[in-house]
């Protein structure tokens, strides 16, 4: 049994204020796996002050140093890809071939693209007589979620870092432990004492706490539109900058000239990570003339799909994060199930011959109509829904029909169309024919995905103010 109680305030592992012990469960086997504490207003307090108190000096630092404190970071997060990985594993089910790859490699992958983005980044620069300036925002909180926790760890404490900003990290609870080894890897790199502060809790205690503190400067969060919104409330009375990386519900526009492995890369990727991704593309629209096909390729795309255990190597797909979770993604099935879509592949329960673990059967429905609840609910785990459409215009017109607008997709071979849609989609970013975004790329959305942008320059300027000053011209 692992236990980990102690949050990290200003440069050193202290007890919580007060004990209030939280179970960790493993999803894949249903059991306690390890056991923190949840802070309450006097961690909160005491971490923010710590954050208030060394952002002066952080700020000051110069920028050579503070990227060595970072180059310094990733050399260690290297060196303990087996124990960040493990962390992973355990405490949100991500099979330990997916945490050793992806889960762990986001992590460096930002890392790394933020650096090359600073080689090009003006801290300063001129405006006709005017000097611009860009400054570190301040104290920051982020809170993140449990689907990717290194990926948003990395989004937000990294940039962060290198502009000079301070911070307090609060991870989901249910989710903590890589955070944890995150911050042994803060402290082993050296970073002074008050830059970088950790307090496990929940959204409704710490999370609040920090939305709503006056010392906070900055609340960057990454999770639910329900709770994005809450933090948006709490941080209103300070006027604090809020940046919100939410839900979302993918449409990926298959096009009857779509190349051939079109259908079955929109499946596996709906699928990775068990469903739990917001830029998923859910929502699979075929043009009809291909329908019928796409419907029997998503199929056996699905049927082939294996979960499994996840201490076992292998390119299957684990459970889902929690018990809520799972009854939460049971709840949508059946509701499709109710309101008349065609269940093709999956369905309710758990995978034939798993009697433990949130493992939840790779489902798909054909069928599926704008009415219906699958088709607008971001279901946030391996369930795809099919719907067929007759021209672009009205492809276009269904995938823009929704809150939200993070990820959409385009797989055509006619490059004109491509772009021309792809122009058209309300969403943060469009990805095209399987091709992934550049290292870089602004990652975010419209509407009910949030606002604000992560990744590379973008992600750098999140956490930095603008200042203006005349009559100091440039040298």
């Amino acid at each position: 049994m692992i236990e980990k109680r102690d949050f990290y305030i200003n440069g050193a592992w202290v007890a919580p204020a007060s004990a209030n012990d939280f179970n960790v469960i493993d999803p894949a086997t249903e059991e306690v796996c390890a056991v923190i504490s949840i802070g309450d207003q006097a961690d909160t307090d005491a971490a923010v002050a710590a954050a208030r108190a060394a952002f002066p000096a952080w700020a000051a630092t110069p920028l050579e140093e503070r990227v060595a404190l970072v180059k310094k970071l990733r050399d260690i997060y290297v060196a303990r890809r087996a124990d960040m990985a493990e962390a992973m594993r355990m405490e949100m089910g991500a099979p330990i071939d997916l945490a050793m790859s992806g889960q762990w490699g986001s992590g460096t992958w930002h890392l790394d693209g933020f650096l090359e983005a600073l080689e090009g980044f003006e801290f300063e620069y001129a405006m006709g007589s005017d000097r611009m300036r860009k400054e570190p925002i301040g104290v920051c909180a982020m809170i993140t979620p449990w689907n990717w926790p290194m990926n948003q760890v990395f989004l937000k404490a990294i940039p962060a870092l290198l502009v000079g900003c301070t911070m307090v990290l609060k991870p989901s609870e249910i989710a903590p432990l890589s955070s944890i080894v995150f911050t042994e890897m803060m402290d082993e790199a050296g970073f002074p004492a008050g830059v970088f502060n950790m307090v496990n809790g929940d959204g409704v205690g710490v999370g609040s706490q920090l939305s709503a503190h006056p010392d906070v400067d900055m609340v960057s969060f990454t999770g639910s539109t329900r709770a994005g919104i809450a933090i948006s409330k709490a941080a209103a009375d300070s006027l604090k900058r809020v940046s919100l990386e939410l839900g979302g519900k993918g449409a990926n526009l298959i096009f009857a000239d779509a190349d051939e492995k079109a259908v079955k890369r929109g499946v596996i990727h709906c699928m990775q990570n068990s469903g739990q991704s917001c830029n998923a593309p859910t929502r699979m629209m075929v043009e009809s003339a291909r329908y019928a096909e796409a419907v029997e390729q998503a199929k056996a795309t699905a049927e082939a799909t294996a979960t499994g255990p996840t201490t076992e190597s292998g390119r299957h797909i684990g459970p889902v994060v929690s018990e809520l979770q799972f009854n939460k993604i049971q709840g949508l099935i059946e509701t499709g199930i109710k309101e008349g879509a065609t269940l093709v592949a999956g369905g309710l329960g758990r995978p034939e011959g798993v009697n433990k673990g949130y493992y939840v059967r790779p489902t798909v429905f054909a069928d599926v109509t704008p009415d219906m609840t699958i088709y607008r609910e971001e279901i946030f785990g391996p369930v795809l829904a099919i719907t067929p459409f007759e021209n672009e215009d009205q492809a276009v017109q269904m995938a823009n029909d929704t809150v939200y607008g993070l990820t959409n997709y385009v797989q055509t071979q006619d490059d004109e169309k491509r772009l021309r849609v792809a122009r058209q989609l309300r969403s943060g970013m469009v990805e095209t024919n399987g091709v992934s975004r550049v290292n870089g790329s602004p990652f975010g959305g419209y509407g009910q995905s949030g606002n604000g942008r992560e990744g590379g320059e973008w992600g750098l300027d999140e956490f930095c103010e603008i200042k203006s000053i005349s009559g100091v011209p440039m040298s």
